[in-house]
């Protein structure tokens, strides 16, 4: 077998075995002695890690820590964050379409309900391009590894985290010479009538040999859609939504009133990412960084669940829903070795997130029963504008010197400000004056508000004998929140614009001390027993609605937010990790393993207001999650790898919460309005699987001027619940699947090819729900069409091509 196909089966095998790794502050003194935020190879199978701020191997870091190469990454087609929880035990990823990135929870550290939209912001997890949090999805071009540390990580981030940090590690620039890549790939996807392809190249550029280079990474997606529109009223106001009846329509009516399009959860996404380095040493160096990303779609990536006779790939919305979202971040890196004592690294960015959106939201404003639904032509779309900056700066001091004692220490600034507009429209609707309300306002509001958070935090080791290290950290954390805005209802005769309203809201704040202590023990060089108890914390904040006015009327049709529902406060988890890390048989076997128990208290979990029943976040009960991650990686001949990870979380509640469940007392009837139930003891977490796990195999053939890689690997994703109480709240339990992805390619030093195909069966499954089933219904002869389901993307065939120089 020759050298290029030892390592790059040895380099795969190592990547997917890490996908169910766990990960210490403690390493062989070679590692801790290598530069910080490196990935020098200490062997062929080797992959290197920083998450704890040293470059080290998975084998000599235990915390909490996985990460996948950029092999595996390339290998099995990971185009952003939406697609590594099916490689990384212990993480459930909602893939609700490119709309947002995604609903992504670690542990089943989360309380809230599933929806069909996903999230743009978590700070209950912090994502990391390079030093810089910033919560989205960037394309994975050009990424060294992505590194997924489970657990509190405030000891020795800037950012506090209470579930975990996701970190893409970007490959550097080379001042040595000039590389790069091409890269396209094209794709059919079933029950879609377009064809995908991608583009992208990465250039590497030496400016100044030794001192000055520049690397950019660029690319373009398109990746067609498979969702129909089918039920899209010609005019609003004036066409009829639903003109044969509730059970369906005919084709007379639908040519009269109605129109479709098709495949409108289509992802079109330009990307890239340029850094300029400057250096004059090894020991000084210098990166500026510039990346921007924007991601264009039409449509939910969800269906309408038979309402007017539509199908499983068919949404009912009555308008189509268009989204853009575009991020740029800027940055500056100093990376300096201070006499070989202790190296500085110091990181400033700013970062923007841009939100414009339109949707559907007539089943919204039927189910607040303002008798809309008398109108038969009846329907309205919102319009949403989202901006949020943030400033942050951490500097961070990690020893390097000699000796049984090694450090970290830094400090952290982050500033992080929102603003929203947002706009109900109802157009042609006889209560909406034309004259006075050109545009059919029905409600509009305006929110900004700005969190402010500073830190200090650090860890030390003790190498009490060469086997045995123990490590303590602590973090001290102050923030502060305020928020303002107004709301207004044209219809009602308010003014057209909230800024010609007084302005509300309120501020909140608070501070306090986080900790961390691990221990390891290095049994063989092939055995690591290691423990961590932390207590980790996520911040409060305003909840993103229009405060009330001081005047406000009980009963009064108003969305907003009283006083005591502005804000949010802090909530916090202990956590506590027992795992083993193992090379036997010579290294043809390893094995990891860890439990873990987490109590988590005063949670954030959705709520509503009492004015509108709209979505906030409020603090109630406490919870635990427990269970256990392992992954395996066998290598019984040289050129064959056999690997597999499963984790298996067990979260629910551990006390009642009052009031949080708001439902309809009896679902389709809307002669009556919403009851709230309480969450109960030992109700099960929503928004995570039970059990995961994923097993596949690589073979490589190695041939005289390349080789031959064969790649299966199928993936399963428990059942998961889609709310609180969800058999008492009418939620869902969404059932288990089991998707298979399998490549065949060429490769050699200067480029490569292969063929590809995922969901390979072409598995229908439902990933996640908008509302519950108590909004299921005809409401004064309406249908309503509130309840969506959210479904796996189908089976996806394709080619791709590297050209490498």
């Amino acid at each position: 077998m020759n050298y290029c196909a030892t390592l790059r089966l040895g380099l795969l095998s190592a990547t997917m075995l890490t996908g169910g790794a766990f990960a210490t502050q403690a390493a062989a003194q070679d590692a801790m002695d290598a530069p910080t935020e490196t990935a020098e190879t200490y062997d062929e199978n080797a992959i290197i890690v920083t998450g704890t701020r040293r470059s080290t191997t998975i084998q000599d870091t235990p915390i909490n820590i996985s990460a996948i190469g950029q092999e595996e990454l390339q290998a099995q087609r990971i185009d952003d964050v939406r697609d590594i929880a099916d490689f990384t035990p212990g993480m459930t990823i909602l893939d609700t379409g490119p709309g947002s990135s995604g609903s992504i929870v670690l542990r089943g550290l989360s309380a809230s309900g599933v929806d069909d939209f996903g999230a743009n912001y978590d700070d209950a997890l912090g994502i990391y391009l390079g030093e810089t949090p910033l919560y989205y999805d960037f394309k994975l071009i050009d990424i060294d590894r992505v590194e997924t540390l489970l657990g509190p990580q405030g000891t020795l981030y800037g950012l506090g985290t209470l579930a975990g940090a996701i970190r893409y590690i970007p490959n550097r620039p080379n001042t040595d010479v000039i590389e790069g890549e091409v890269h396209v790939r094209g794709t059919t996807k079933s029950h879609s009538d377009d064809f995908g392809y991608q583009g992208d190249f990465v250039l590497n550029l030496p400016i100044v040999r030794d001192h000055i280079a520049f690397r950019t990474a660029t690319g373009y997606y398109f990746d067609p859609g498979f969702i129909d529109y089918t039920r899209l009223v010609r005019e609003p106001g004036v066409s009829l939504p639903q003109p044969s009846g509730p059970d369906g329509v005919n084709r007379e009516d639908f040519a009269t009133d109605l129109t479709r399009r098709e495949d409108l959860n289509f992802e079109r996404t330009f990307t890239s990412r340029n850094q300029l380095l400057l250096q004059t040493s090894e020991d000084l160096k210098l990166t500026l960084t510039y990346a921007y990303q924007k991601t264009d779609t039409d449509g939910s990536q969800s269906n309408s669940f038979g309402v007017l006779g539509t199908g499983k790939y068919e949404n009912a919305s009555r308008f189509i829903e268009p989204i853009t979202r575009q991020a740029h971040l800027g940055s500056a890196e100093l990376n300096a070795n201070v006499a070989d004592i202790f190296d500085v690294v110091a990181t400033g960015a700013y970062t923007e997130v841009l939100f414009e959106g339109q949707a559907d939201v007539t089943d919204l404003l039927l189910d607040l029963d303002y008798d809309y639904e008398l109108f038969p032509a009846f329907a309205g779309y919102t319009d949403s504008d989202t901006k949020r900056e943030q400033w942050n700066g951490e500097v961070r001091f990690v020893s390097r010197h000699e000796g049984p004692l090694s450090w970290v220490l830094g400090g952290f600034y982050n500033e992080n400000k929102f603003q929203s507009d947002y706009a109900e429209r109802i157009p042609n609707h006889p209560w909406v004056d034309p004259e006075t309300n050109p545009e059919a306002l029905e409600y509009v509001s305006y929110i900004t508000s700005k969190v402010t958070e500073k830190a200090v935090f650090g860890e030390a080791t003790f190498q009490i004998i060469p086997q045995w290290q123990v490590t303590a950290g602590t973090r001290y954390f102050d923030y502060d929140s305020e928020i303002q805005g107004a709301a207004a209802l044209p219809v009602l005769g308010d003014p057209l614009s909230p800024y010609d309203l007084p302005a509300n809201g309120g501020e909140a704040g608070q501070d306090g001390w986080v900790w961390k202590f691990n221990t390891s023990f290095e049994v063989t060089p092939d055995i690591l027993l290691y423990g961590t108890y932390s207590k980790g914390y996520r911040i409060g904040g305003p909840n993103r609605v229009a405060p009330c006015p001081a005047d406000v009327q009980p009963g009064q049709q108003i969305i907003c937010a009283l006083p005591d529902e502005l804000q949010y406060g802090p909530d916090e988890t202990k956590n506590i990790d027992i795992g083993v890390r193992t090379q036997l048989l010579n290294r043809m076997l390893t094995f990891n393993f860890n439990v873990y128990h987490i109590e988590w208290d005063g949670i954030q979990v959705d709520s509503a207001t009492l004015y509108g029943a709209t979505g906030i976040t409020v603090n109630g009960g406490a919870a635990k999650s427990q269970g256990f991650e392992t992954s395996f990686q066998l290598r019984p001949i040289p050129e064959l790898s056999i690997q597999g990870t499963y984790s298996y979380t067990d979260a629910k509640l551990t006390e009642d919460v009052e009031g949080i469940l708001t439902i309809r007392e009896t679902p389709g009837d809307y002669s009556n309005r919403f009851d709230q139930l309480d969450a109960l003891d030992g109700d099960r977490l929503p928004g995570s699987a039970k059990n995961s796990g994923t097993l596949g195999a690589t073979y490589i053939m190695p041939l005289p001027d390349g080789d031959v890689t064969a790649n299966w690997t199928a993936v399963y994703r428990g059942n998961v619940v889609t709310r609180l109480g969800y058999d008492r709240a009418y939620g869902d339990k969404l059932p288990s699947f089991v998707t298979h992805r399998a490549s065949l390619g060429y490769e050699n030093d200067r480029f490569g090819v292969s063929l590809f195909a995922d969901n390979i069966f072409d598995n229908f499954a439902i990933v996640s729900v908008a509302n519950d089933r108590s909004r299921i219904g005809v409401n004064d002869g309406v249908a309503v069409r509130y309840y969506r389901q959210v479904v796996l993307n189908p089976r996806t065939v394709g080619i791709e091509g590297r050209i490498r120089f």
